[in-house]
């Protein structure tokens, strides 16, 4: 709570408003995202009632780093999924994270791909999503991210493209009222080095009765925390962002450009890789769910018969994802052991000299790679800052190509 209360204050000297005086959409954006050293271009949704069910889509666009030695910086790239299923202590509470990152050490980019994070009171746990079609690579496929809650208990799993990836531990329980909060949108540390192109987010929650319905815009709240690209306000300090609607979520549209003259960003209305799956699978004509991926994945919940039953009932239900074979990026690229030292410092914010990295076989995202094992005892806040300090982490990365695997921090290191 002290966290809290220094956020809050700090929230006031900025002339940001009370909670008495704002709505709680807005007040809880600003407590989460003001004045962290990121750059953040975020929703902050509050539906009003309990949810079962959280899911976003959006296209893996081709985000691009400078070519520039940044010695002191981890240049990462996130456009995320957050839903947090119990706020009625604190808007920090546990929460979970799916989403797309990328990450540049060195002068290239090191990482791409999707992954899911947990946040608990015990810790937290992260793992790369490596199942499906192309999850690592940036060629314009539509993907989707998904949480939903089991039917017994507070835990949730964690969906990508509508397959049952991960299991969370540590939830809170849901609870009558509007304490919850569903959140999307971009965040960058050191954004003066990418360029995004424009990302489509568009956003649903599972209501008490098992319906997927839009967040009233009303309940949604936005913070970005550079200005708007202008004649005066011009790039790589400049970022867009739009709601595309004012009475309902339905696209949170934003890009990043590094420069006045920028690529031309990918068409977000261009279908990405076509699937060979056909047939019936658990109720869901597999070339109609194919088909509703490549075009309009925020509508295949809706429109593609049996595939809600499917996915409360099931852990697959897109064939296509589960027979394709994982990707990597940067083959041939040797990952040094001090390269994956800093960054895992870095990442978890503990001194470089606490961290032994060692040559090791296997790691569950990837179990036939050769991996980097990256261990610590010092104590850490994990890969978000929280108020809470954790007594260290483990972590994997592909001593082939340096993609990151898994980690996990404090007592969730132990299950």
């Amino acid at each position: 709570m002290a966290l809290l209360s220094a956020t809050i204050s700090a929230a006031l000297a900025m002339n940001c408003t009370t909670p008495a005086q704002a709505s709680a959409p807005q007040f809880a954006c600003e407590l989460m995202y003001s004045g962290n050293i990121a750059t953040y271009a975020m929703t902050c949704s509050e539906p009003g009632e309990p949810m079962f069910g959280g899911f976003a889509t959006w296209r893996n666009v081709p985000v691009t780093f400078d070519q520039v030695d940044t010695p002191n910086t981890t240049v990462t790239f996130s456009n995320y999924l957050r839903l947090t299923p119990n706020t009625e202590a604190s808007p920090f509470e546990n929460n979970i994270e799916v989403g797309l990152y990328a990450e540049k050490t060195g002068k290239t980019t090191q990482t791409y791909g999707p992954r899911w994070t947990e946040f608990g009171n015990s810790g937290g746990k992260t793992k790369a999503i490596a199942v499906g079609v192309n999850p690592s690579i940036p060629d314009g496929r539509n993907h989707t991210y998904m949480l939903m809650r089991k039917s017994s208990g507070d835990q949730w799993d964690v969906l990508y493209d509508f397959n049952t990836v991960g299991s969370t531990t540590d939830q809170l329980e849901v609870i009558p009222g509007s304490t919850n909060r569903i959140d999307t949108g971009m965040e960058l540390l050191g954004h003066q080095y990418t360029d995004v192109p424009q990302i489509a987010n568009r956003m649903q929650f599972m209501d008490g009765n098992n319906t997927w319905r839009q967040v009233a815009a009303q309940n949604t709240a936005t913070i970005v925390t550079l200005p708007s690209c202008s004649t005066s306000n011009k790039p790589p300090n400049c970022l867009n962002a739009k709601l595309t609607d004012t009475t309902a979520f339905s696209q949170w549209t934003v890009s990043k450009p590094r420069k006045a003259a920028a690529l031309a960003p990918q068409r977000t209305d261009e279908p990405g890789a076509s699937s060979e799956a056909k047939g019936i699978y658990r109720g869901v004509d597999q070339a109609e769910l194919q088909a509703c991926l490549e075009n309009a994945p925020d509508r295949c919940l809706e429109d593609v018969s049996g595939l809600a039953e499917c996915v409360r009932n099931h852990p697959v239900c897109n064939v296509s994802d589960i027979t394709s074979e994982p990707s990597i990026m940067h083959r041939g690229v040797e990952a040094k052991a001090e390269s994956v030292r800093q960054r895992a410092a870095s990442a978890f914010g503990v001194p470089v000299g606490s961290v032994e990295v060692l040559a090791a076989s296997g790691g569950s995202s990837m179990p036939t790679e050769e991996v980097w094992s990256v261990k610590s005892t010092h104590s850490t806040p994990g890969l978000r800052d929280t108020g809470r300090l954790f007594n260290g982490f483990h972590a994997s990365y592909s001593a082939l190509s340096g993609e990151f695997l898994e980690a996990c921090w404090g007592d969730m290191c132990k299950n």
